[in-house]
């Protein structure tokens, strides 16, 4: 199931909180104070924003992950991929490597990994 993307700011924030949780709120503004020079309001506002996209939970102060650091990144990278290269992961991989040589060990683990994923 794919969840409402994170803007840059909202990232940010949820990796404080992939580090820390679960984490009680008044800690939370702590560290996003030293991380960011937020005030409190500005704590609250991401964790209700973030709690409404349903990447986390806030049960009697205490915010816990509803959605990890990896799904969000897979997610992410799946919507990337999606708008920049048409769903195209060969044409990623071209970009991304842009004629450069790959190891024989970076050969190899690309075919093992096409292999797990290829379509039956």
């Amino acid at each position: 199931m794919e969840h409402e993307k994170l803007f840059e700011g909202e990232y940010r924030f949820m990796q404080v909180i992939w580090e820390n949780a679960p984490v009680n709120s008044g800690r939370l503004v702590e560290l996003c104070d030293k991380a960011f020079g937020w005030k409190k309001s500005t704590t609250y506002t991401m964790i209700k924003k973030m709690t409404e996209k349903g990447y986390i939970e806030n049960n009697n102060a205490t915010i816990s992950v509803l959605i990890g650091r990896d799904q969000a990144e897979k997610e992410a990278t799946v919507d990337f991929v999606d708008k920049t290269f048409g769903g195209s992961f060969f044409d990623m991989f071209a970009a991304f490597y842009g004629g450069k040589k790959i190891s024989e060990e970076e050969a190899l683990e690309l075919k093992k990994l096409i292999d797990e994923y290829k379509e039956k």
